[in-house]
């Protein structure tokens, strides 16, 4: 277990995606859900946590459109930079990283901006984790039944559900280690194939074990047209309640 350590901490929010799956000629990020742009509502959870500044990433086309109709049209004030990411996510994770060099930053979450639904508790919870842990993730337990295919997708066995969790976002870590981990992971081009997440870059650069952190269920990924009305219900839940 790490040593507890307190200093300045940092948000990551990626919101370079395509999002060819959502069939829309906008990018998911900037659709709107339930009057808002969808990148919107993970920015005001970092905006009103404890975290002291954001980093936005965002397509190189649409770094001038979040400055202008996202970070000052909504008032965020602790997003410092929005920066340009790059073809895979941990090209834009990169970025993100470089960009909070120097800024002394003791401890970094890293979110997808199509999850709109991040709560305040697993902002807390993360953040403790990577104190307590240096890596962390929020994850939560598998409820189906998960069964590994072989090469002609006939069922080759069945995985121990009791032991599957499934990964969400923030992914956080002692910004020291995430981002020595990632310098070594682009120091050649052999050891940026399969990656998957932040994770996984720390396990496999670093040998780091990464802490799973109970996320919630709703905590979705915003990728298709359908998790567009699921997030809408979820919204309108929490209102009702």
């Amino acid at each position: 277990m790490a040593e507890r350590t307190a200093g300045r901490t940092a948000a990551i929010v990626l919101a370079a995606g395509q999002g060819k799956r959502m069939k829309s000629s906008v990018q998911k990020q900037f659709m709107e859900l339930a009057g808002k742009p969808l990148i919107v509502y993970a920015l005001q959870r970092f905006e009103e946590s404890e975290i002291d500044e954001i980093i936005l990433v965002t397509g190189e086309e649409s770094v001038s459109y979040c400055r202008e109709k996202i970070v000052e049209a909504f008032h965020f004030q602790k997003v410092k930079d929005v920066v340009a990411g790059g073809k895979e996510r941990y090209h834009s994770v990169y970025a993100g990283l470089k960009a909070l060099d120097g800024r002394g930053i003791s401890h970094v979450l890293i979110h997808d901006g199509a999850r709109p639904l991040l709560t305040p508790q697993i902002i807390r919870d993360t953040l403790e984790g990577a104190r307590t842990y240096s890596a962390c993730v929020a994850a939560v337990p598998a409820k189906d039944t998960i069964k590994l295919a072989d090469d002609h997708l006939f069922a080759a066995r069945t995985l121990p559900r009791e032991r599957l969790w499934q990964i969400q976002t923030p992914q956080a870590f002692s910004y020291p280690l995430i981002f020595d981990a990632y310098r070594r992971l682009f120091s050649a081009e052999e050891y940026q194939r399969g990656i998957t997440d932040d994770a996984m870059v720390v396990e496999t650069m670093a040998g780091t074990p990464v802490r799973l952190i109970p996320g919630d269920y709703r905590n979705i990924k915003v990728t298709t047209p359908e998790d567009m009305i699921l997030a809408e219900a979820f919204m309108r839940a929490a209102k009702e309640t």
